[in-house]
């Protein structure tokens, strides 16, 4: 099991001003979170950067993005990779260049969101540390 590793350090500096001595304490402390911790936030990092990507297709489909341009054409094609799986769900036809919602996109966060949390949580289910 992962423990969370804490470091302090204790410096003491004695200064002569005139004639008294000062006696100074310098405290540092720092910690390193577990590597189980560390993964759990990996995943989450990993997640969230898919989902922003979903939600900017959403978003610029429900604009009418042109699908000419060069940044809009990427957005589609990336994502369109993640959100393939959940096409055909519900009976529309997708429109590029109209103002179009796409519920499989939505259907497609709704999952992956959980599938994140899912695999995060593997990480940390023997774990005490209070972050998970």
């Amino acid at each position: 099991m992962d423990k969370e590793q804490a470091t302090r350090e204790v410096r003491t500096t004695e200064d002569q001003v005139g004639s008294t001595t000062v006696q100074r304490q310098t405290v540092s402390e720092s910690s390193k979170a577990p590597s189980s911790v560390v993964a759990q936030r990996i995943v989450w990092y990993l997640v969230g950067a898919l989902l922003a990507l979903l939600f900017l297709r959403l978003v610029l489909q429900l604009l009418g993005a042109n699908q000419g341009n060069g940044f809009v054409d990427f957005i589609y094609a990336l994502s369109g990779v993640f959100a393939a799986p959940f096409f055909g769900m519900f009976s529309y036809t997708p429109s590029y260049g109209m103002s179009v919602f796409e519920p499989s996109t939505l259907v497609a966060m709704l999952i992956y969101a959980l599938l994140g949390w899912g695999v995060a949580k593997l990480f940390t289910l023997n774990s005490n540390h209070p972050e998970v």
